[in-house]
């Protein structure tokens, strides 16, 4: 390829951007200058953005896209000075110029012929009549007739103004190919283009970078075990002269001396280098933490960047079906992952037709119902509890439950009895089936039930919900109820055989212990009771081949998933509480793994499997099938003492130390003991622990700094934390519970009892 080719191609490539923005801008003011024609600032927006395509157009070399946008700005200039109205019809072809203009220059579409220009601008100036599709080019009334309506109807020749940008020649206009923009401040934002597996690849080493920064955690904690020999040996030295200091001559007890002072020193000097570690390791892991989460909001688009071509397909079709139809969209500004925010054009096209085809009625249909002659239509996103939430929602007619019901019995999708019991919502849910419609005739908008049925796929595919509400004679709301992104996924963290793996919550249907005394055996499988049906049960182990179960405690933690139809409970040997995850996709070279979809790093950068749900209900159904499930061990005693529950003290005090330690002890309780916050913080990291029970005024780091660092750590948020100080006044217990402490007990009042009272109340007996 030559240099002028390639100038070329990216000079078309500039084209085509700008084009994409300005006809974006015309699609918006055509919209709304048909409700107000007259208006100035639209005209003037309108007429600006056809002077500058107009301007690239030439530019580029691309002369029937500058015929086009000046027969366009032609239009908008006349109707700023009055000499016409941009009617309905002059908005359809004007329509179809924004579609000429679109595809001008694109390689991937077929070029912009001179005979379609001309069609265009006979019709322009002409006016189209109403009910002509105005969708393609190719739409647009044959030539000869467009030189008819032409003749009876011309537009003024608006008078020809010099192009400010125009050199002395006239034969070249160099248009700015953006319209100019008034400066920005230097700290502005700047939108840039990059490529999508950039991202996807920086992504990657920004989860790299957070597990990178965990291994700084192992080297300080061994430092800190280090730090503690160091004080076991001052601590034996110091007996060592208590015990045997009088047997000693006095240059004995003096190089004694030097030795406790030297090992002292020593102490305080690895006292501070762990500092210095842990200071480093929390500032670099925060860092890490940061730029993950930033490389990963660079996935995220606003919503607008898909919705604005709606407004114009609504229109389009209302006009087709003899409708009028007021259409807003909120929520433009939500942010929406680049995946899910690229399918949701399909889903969304479908919604929209059917309110339109199904929901909303005629104008005269209206009239005598008593509601306005235009219909309201309604495309909203927004973020909620966690979720992304679409709705599409119309004020039609709503759905006939009567016609619903007679076309589920026609179809012998359920029993008659069975249908007369059903609520609202299980109805409408048999719309989303395939195939499924309440049309009798298939036309060219809907009819054929792939509508619904593709947009409950999309759901499916996307780990989301779809929600039909209706109420008759006052409308129809569909709800996508989505994540957030792709990228992210809140998951319940479940352990199998000492592995992490990771159930994401969107296919969970409950999580739960159960007695394994109560586990049934029906038809050869094992099943347990969930809201009064039985539930066929299977074990994580033989799913995910984890080798066979090794332990047998009184109860079974189960994963409920699957459908109604299919409902699995999932046997795992221990839940380790909720996580929001960044779903890192498996090497390609791996294949399908069976029954795994992704992985992800869990806080401390360990490695979790995020499970394939559906992938496990057809393995489930699979080895059921085969005769090959395994079963869970039931009943019986279980083997061994349960563990004890952990609990960390926190307290300078040596004599309360010791008390609470025996106090706790005493109960059953296994108690580990810290000197100060920072030994305590180091400590919680180091070991898992079921309870933490912290001073206020500690050295280092005080009672109210670690409850704060406690409850702003992802992994251990969760752990009660429980204050126990002399500080009693009002202002101290606000204090400590504002920073998130669960419990605050006053050393002046508290005696045996209520301390453990309190404990109980938190985590309740020893062994649980």
């Amino acid at each position: 390829m030559s240099d002028d080719e390639l100038s070329r191609r990216s000079l078309l490539d500039l084209f085509h951007e700008e084009a994409a923005a300005q006809t974006r801008t015309l699609s918006a003011g055509l919209l709304a200058l048909e409700s107000a024609p007259e208006d100035a600032a639209t005209l003037e927006a309108c007429m600006r953005a056809t002077h500058s395509l107009k301007g690239a157009a030439r530019i580029v070399g691309l002369p029937e896209a500058v015929e086009v946008a000046s027969a366009m700005e032609d239009c908008f200039v006349a109707a700023q000075r009055g000499e016409l109205r941009i009617d309905a019809a002059r908005i359809d072809a004007l329509l179809v110029g924004i579609d000429l203009l679109g595809a001008a220059g694109d390689a991937d579409a077929p070029p912009l012929s001179h005979e379609a220009v001309v069609a265009f601008v006979a019709r322009l100036q002409g006016g189209a009549q109403p009910g002509v599709s105005n969708t393609t080019a190719a739409s647009a009334p044959e030539t000869d007739d467009l030189a008819a309506l032409a003749a009876s109807l011309r537009l003024p020749e608006p008078a020809v103004e010099p192009e400010p940008e125009a050199v002395a020649s006239g034969d070249v206009e160099p248009a700015p190919l953006a319209q100019p923009s008034p400066p920005r401040s230097a700290d502005a934002e700047r939108m840039l283009r990059v490529r999508a597996g950039t991202l996807d690849r920086l992504l990657g080493f920004a989860g790299e970078s957070l597990v990178e920064s965990r291994r700084m955690r192992p080297f300080a904690e061994g430092l800190l075990r280090t730090r503690r020999a160091q004080g076991d040996v001052l601590a034996a030295l110091g007996q060592f002269q208590e015990r045997h200091g009088d047997a000693l001559d006095d240059d004995a007890r003096a190089a004694l001396a030097e030795i406790r002072n030297a090992v002292a020193s020593l102490d305080r000097q690895l006292s501070e280098r762990f500092d210095d570690v842990d200071r480093i390791d929390r500032r670099g892991t925060k860092l890490a933490q940061r730029l993950y989460d930033e490389a990963l909001q660079c996935r995220m688009r606003p919503f607008g960047d898909a919705a604005h071509t709606y407004p114009r397909v609504v229109r389009d079709l209302a006009r087709s079906l003899g409708k009028r139809v007021r259409f807003a969209i909120a929520g433009e500004s939500t942010q929406v992952d680049r995946d899910i925010l690229e399918m949701l054009d399909a889903p969304l096209g479908h919604l929209l037709r059917n309110a339109l085809d199904h929901g909303i009625e005629d104008p005269e249909t209206r009239r005598r119902a008593g509601k306005p002659e235009e219909a309201s239509l309604t495309l909203e996103a927004r973020h909620s509890a966690g979720k992304l939430l679409i709705a599409v929602a119309d004020d039609g007619a709503g759905i006939d439950l009567d016609a619903l019901r007679a076309s589920i019995l026609a179809r012998s999708l359920a029993q008659p009895q069975a249908v007369a019991a059903m609520s609202d919502a299980e109805l409408f849910d048999f719309l989303l089936l395939p195939g499924f419609s309440l049309r009798d005739t298939v036309t060219d908008v809907s009819g054929r039930g792939v509508g619904l049925d593709a947009v409950q796929n999309f759901a499916k595919a996307v780990r989301g919900t779809v929600r039909i509400e209706s109420s008759a004679g006052q409308g129809t709301r569909f709800v996508l109820q989505l994540p957030l992104t792709l990228s992210v996924v809140r998951s319940l963290i479940v352990e199998v055989a000492g592995e992490a793996y990771a159930f994401p919550l969107a296919h969970v249907r409950r999580a739960l212990s159960v007695p394994r005394s109560t586990i049934e055996m029906l038809e050869g499988q094992q099943h347990i009771a969930f809201e009064g049906r039985p539930v066929g049960l299977v074990t994580a182990r033989q799913l995910l081949g984890a080798g066979a179960e090794a332990t047998t405690s009184e109860d079974l933690n189960v994963v409920l998933v699957g459908s109604e139809a299919a409902l699995y409970g999932v046997a795992v040997d221990r839940f380790a509480g909720e996580r929001t995850l960044a779903v890192q996709p498996l090497d390609a070279r791996l294949g399908k793994v069976r029954n795994v979809s992704a992985a992800a790093l869990l806080d401390d950068g360990e490695v979790v499997l995020i499970v394939d749900v559906e992938d496990i209900v057809t393995s489930v159904a699979r080895l059921v099938r085969d005769g090959q499930l395994a079963g869970v061990a039931r009943g019986g005693a279980h083997d061994g003492a349960r563990a004890r529950k952990r609990i960390l003290v926190v307290e300078d005090s040596l004599t309360v130390r010791e008390l609470e330690r025996k106090l706790l002890e005493k109960r059953g309780y296994d108690v580990t003991v810290a000197v100060d916050g920072m030994d305590g913080w180091s400590t919680l990291r180091n070991a898992h622990f079921d309870l933490v029970i912290t001073d206020v005024d500690m050295p280092r780091m005080d009672g109210i700094e670690l409850v704060t660092m406690i409850k702003s750590d992802a992994m251990h948020r969760n752990v009660p934390v429980m204050i126990v100080s002399y500080k009693d006044r009002e202002d101290d217990r606000r204090r400590g519970l504002d920073a998130g402490a669960d419990y605050y007990l006053t050393k002046g009042s508290f005696h045996d009892e209520a301390l453990l009272d309190a404990v109980n109340d938190l985590i309740g007996e020893a062994t649980g």
